[in-house]
């Protein structure tokens, strides 16, 4: 279940960080085509695979095919993104319906329709596997709730994304402009992510138990039992819902929602049918134990720390694809577009920072919390033993080996030796407990960290600095590729003269007038340069008049204007400074202030003259 949470996640990351290319490779006719080819060849080769299992399950031995079956079941998924990378990043699917007016209004929808594509990838192959399954596990599943139940697992780790992105949408269409204002500021996202976030945390589990079709638990002994276990506890709940997880036929419970109103106890038919009403206790407490732990609280907290780690690392990932000359030279031998292989890397990137974050510091947390909840059991009762004999259950029924691995949780066979040590001396407990303690505080503090560094990066000079740097250095591989560019010149003006370097602010806009440039803020620019540069030996009066006055034939914008006016005042022409001041202050519409305050030192030039 949680590697499929992964993988939507992957495909989300995979869709969201995708740049349009400005010549696509594949008209929509080639790409449409080679879409369905490329779907129907997984679909092909995942039924051979399949099938060639499914003829060794009557021969072979069963944990081995277990961890054959799920194996091919990840590789496939796995394969399952690649081909909508594919799709997405080489055949250009997105820039196919990029015509359709309404989908550009709501990016949301045309994002769904992208993440159905993948949808329909595992739907092939929960189908295709489902034979093997069935023949493997004894299943009395059909093959159509095989897959559905697997789709339903999955697809609420898109709630979220799906509500806060939609509703971001709808708030575009409105005519409220100021509050469109402050959502695309920097302060605004932050503060709408963060409160959109809290609120899907606090009601998402109403919607979740319901797109899963959970029902209350009807009124009964085991029902009461699991009512008084929880008043013992101090819990209190919203209900306790059965949960048709496969149909029920997997040996499991949980708990969700951070507040009583919005929080559910979940329990399965094969629970409450196979396991004793001891280890029922047991299995509750355990659930329990991650509420009284504030297990779903820190989930929250790691989730919102991701973010936080995710932002200040897209940028150093950046600056170390954008500044390395390897990558560059590769890019550049590849003969693929820049723009392309660049939003690729970049996307390769982020996905690795997801997985490396969510399989080794989530996945750290998630196997010692659910430790942690095996430990409660001892705050409300004696032994862990029931605790003990359900997990042996649980293998049993399986069939799956208790030394399997996982990443979110501790093999069984760990669990129960950890419960056997904490059988033999309790003072595991608080052990266990004590090391949960710490490695939250060292993640907070190292978030903390972070957040600096975060915050350096993206509102300090520190990420002023690198951001500048990495312009000159893109600027530089431009001017090389294309050294006859009097845009690119006049861009690197614009750099130099916004850090203060006048000299070469003024060689490279005096390249790109010899280049041919045409733009009027190009004259303008250096015309202000050699009318007002506090180094006097780069003040040229003379070429600043001629210069603005080019400029003023280009363009009548207020600041051209203004410009002509400083370069006739620098050269005693001060009537003409008056008349081209006056023309400023009459076409600024903004900053009127400024253009009042150069009217008047002009004026009272002339009149000195």
């Amino acid at each position: 279940m949680f590697g499929n949470f992964i993988h939507f996640i992957v495909v989300l990351l995979i869709y969201a960080t995708y740049q349009p290319t400005d010549t696509p490779g594949f008209s929509v006719v080639e790409s449409t085509t080679l879409f369905f080819g490329l779907f129907l060849g997984y679909a092909g080769l995942t039924r051979v695979l399949f099938r060639r299992l499914e003829r060794r399950i009557s021969t072979g031995d069963f944990q081995h095919l277990d961890h054959l079956f799920n194996r091919m079941v990840t590789r496939h998924s796995i394969l399952a993104i690649v081909f909508f990378g594919i799709d997405i990043y080489v055949l250009n699917l997105v820039e196919a319906v990029q015509h359709l007016s309404f989908l550009s209004m709501l990016p949301t929808v045309q994002a769904l329709i992208f993440i159905s594509v993948f949808i329909g990838y595992l739907a092939v192959l929960w189908s295709v596997a489902f034979d093997a399954y069935r023949k493997l596990y004894g299943t009395d599943l059909n093959r159509r709730r095989y897959t559905v139940s697997n789709l339903a697992v999955s697809i609420p780790v898109l709630l979220p994304w799906v509500l806060l992105s939609g509703f971001a949408d709808l708030v575009r269409l409105l005519p409220f402009e100021s509050l469109k204002r402050f959502l695309s500021s920097s302060e605004g996202e932050i503060i709408y992510f963060f409160c959109f976030l809290m609120i899907v945390a606090v009601m998402g589990p109403l919607l979740i138990q319901k797109f899963w079709r959970c029902t209350p638990l009807p009124s009964g002994y085991e029902r009461s039992r699991i009512e008084a276990l929880c008043r013992r506890a101090g819990l209190a709940y919203a209900d306790i819902l059965n949960w048709p997880l496969f149909e029920g036929r997997m040996i499991t419970a949980g708990v969700m929602g951070l507040v009583r109103r919005y929080r559910y106890i979940l329990v399965t038919d094969a629970l409450l049918r196979l396991l004793r009403p001891e280890e029922v206790d047991a299995v509750i407490a355990h659930e329990i134990g991650h509420v009284k732990r504030n297990h779903i609280l820190f989930y929250l907290f790691f989730f919102v720390g991701y973010i936080l780690f995710s932002y200040a690392v897209f940028d150093l990932i950046v600056y170390g694809i954008l500044l390395s000359e390897p990558l560059y030279r590769f890019i550049i031998q590849s003969g693929v577009s820049q723009a392309a292989m660049t939003s690729t890397l970049i996307t390769l990137a982020t996905i690795l920072v997801f997985l490396v974050y969510f399989r080794y510091v989530f996945g750290y947390f998630m196997r010692n919390f659910e430790r942690q909840a095996d430990c409660y059991v001892y705050t409300l009762f004696n032994t862990a033993g029931p605790l003990i004999s359900t997990f042996e259950k649980i293998t049993l029924t399986s069939g799956q080996s208790p030394d399997r691995p996982n990443w979110h949780h501790f093999s069984i066979a760990e669990r129960v030796k950890y419960l056997i040590k904490c059988e033999q001396d309790r003072r595991w407990v608080r052990r266990h407990d004590r090391k949960v303690r710490r490695s939250i505080l060292l993640y907070g503090a190292a978030m903390t960290v972070i957040a600096v560094m975060a915050y350096s990066l993206n509102f300090g000079d520190t990420g002023k600095a690198l951001n500048a740097n990495l312009f000159e250095r893109i600027l530089q591989r431009e001017l090389q590729q294309q050294p006859d560019s009097p845009e690119l010149f006049g861009l690197l003006g614009d750099f130099h003269y916004s850090r203060n370097q006048y000299a070469k602010a003024a060689e490279a806009y005096e390249n790109a007038i010899r280049l041919g440039s045409e733009s009027a803020e190009v004259f303008n620019n250096l015309a202000w340069l050699y009318a007002t540069c506090e180094d006097a030996s780069l003040r040229f009066p003379a070429r600043a008049l001629d210069l603005a006055k080019k400029a003023s034939e280009r363009s009548n914008a207020p600041h051209i204007w203004d410009t002509l006016a400083e370069s006739y005042f620098v050269n005693g022409r001060y009537e003409a400074a008056v008349q081209a001041g006056e023309r400023a202050y009459a076409a600024a519409k903004t900053d009127r202030s400024y253009f009042e305050s150069q009217l008047k030192k002009f004026r009272r030039a002339a009149r000195i003259d």
